[in-house]
């Protein structure tokens, strides 16, 4: 009995060694997307190695088994943002209400700062061979979004997008070589005059300047590759132009294949200097899991936004049909600013204009 305990308990300790390897490395994301692919699973790996070291703290690995639950705490810590915010919480930075306005919350489609417009936008990753794309339609029709971010637009999807052509009649359709894996952008509101929407060279990421009211914002839908072993990384280098060119103020969904603290959906913002908007919580999950195991999916569908794009908030909406959950975003646009004049250059203006009066 005593040498299956100490069994057990040396399994426990290599397993939550194990575990704290595969966290440190998802650290380093930076370094190589090898140690980034560690970075997806951090709150599996935390809690993991929180449970095999609970048993060990009333063995003689007790020091050990104590550093590792502070460690599996600060690193779960990171994902913070996944996390549902309670309405008693103030609302997080990248929800922030302007100066004046009353606070908004992840959710809440009943406060919003003053009378601005609120524009929704869907995100939705399709999947390719959907068993039942009349779920896609109807959530479209209930919701009826000014524009859609749409993945994995195979071939089956072009006549099923075709019949909402009347209520979404701008449009752009960027097919993937693979003919499974491309992406769409659907809008009600008309694209911005003198504009074309355009698609890079090998459909991941569509591109449309839209018209909200008189402002345009740059609209973009994206699906990146997996990540490590698979081409995520070359991928986003190969777009880097494509994000780049997003005007100041834009809005971009997607399916990234990545979580919010990954080395890759920073690196797709510091190119594009966007903001990554927190996520509602996990979206993907296998398709032959259970909804209810949603818990232990992924949040690998991201919204991204830059300048006058204010976003009230992402929730999840329900499947249809796809191992990703529909996302819808709400969001306004503040009124553009006036960049303030240097108190310098109005003297200097004041007196170049006066000694123009006196000559």
């Amino acid at each position: 009995m005593a040498r299956v305990r100490k069994m057990m308990t040396s399994a426990a300790f290599v397993a939550m060694l194990g575990c704290s390897v595969a966290l440190v490395a998802g650290f380093f994301g930076s370094l190589h997307p090898a140690f980034d692919s560690f970075a997806h699973f951090r709150v599996h790996l935390s809690v993991l190695m929180a449970l095999c070291a609970l048993p060990l703290l009333v063995t003689s690995f007790r020091l050990q088994a104590a550093a590792a639950l502070l460690f599996a705490g600060a690193a779960f810590a990171t994902t913070s943002n996944i996390l549902p915010v309670p309405r008693l919480w103030p609302v997080q930075a990248a929800f922030e209400a302007n100066p004046g306005d009353q606070p908004v919350y992840p959710g809440d489609q009943s406060v919003y700062p003053g009378d601005k417009a609120v524009y929704r936008l869907l995100q939705m990753n399709l999947r390719f061979n959907n068993p039942t794309p009349e779920k896609v339609l109807s959530l479209i029709g209930r919701t009826q979004p000014d524009v859609i971010t749409l993945d994995e637009v195979s071939d089956m999807w072009k006549a099923k997008l075709g019949l909402l052509s009347s209520a979404y009649p701008y449009r752009i359709l960027c097919p993937y070589p693979n003919g499974v894996f491309g992406v769409a952008l659907l809008s009600r509101r008309p694209f911005a005059a003198g504009t074309q929407p355009r698609c890079d060279r090998r459909g991941a990421i569509a591109i449309a300047t839209v018209d909200f009211g008189g402002t345009d914002v740059d609209v973009a839908a994206v699906h990146l590759t997996w990540p490590w072993p698979y081409n995520q990384s070359r991928q986003i280098g190969g777009l880097s132009e494509e994000f780049a060119s997003l005007g100041e103020t834009s809005i971009m969904a997607g399916d990234c294949n990545a979580v919010p603290w990954s080395a890759a959906v920073r690196r797709v913002a510091d190119l594009g200097k966007l903001t990554v908007a927190p996520s509602p919580g996990p979206t993907w999950l296998y398709i032959n899991l259970p909804d209810f195991l949603r818990f232990a999916g992924l949040p690998i569908d991201q919204v991204f936004s830059k300048g006058a794009v204010l976003i009230h908030s992402v929730s999840r909406l329900e499947g249809t049909g796809s191992d990703h959950l529909p996302l819808m975003v709400e969001f306004s646009l503040r009124p553009e600013q006036k960049k303030p004049v240097d108190e310098d250059e109005t003297a200097t203006a004041s007196v170049t204009q006066h000694g123009r009066t006196r000559g």
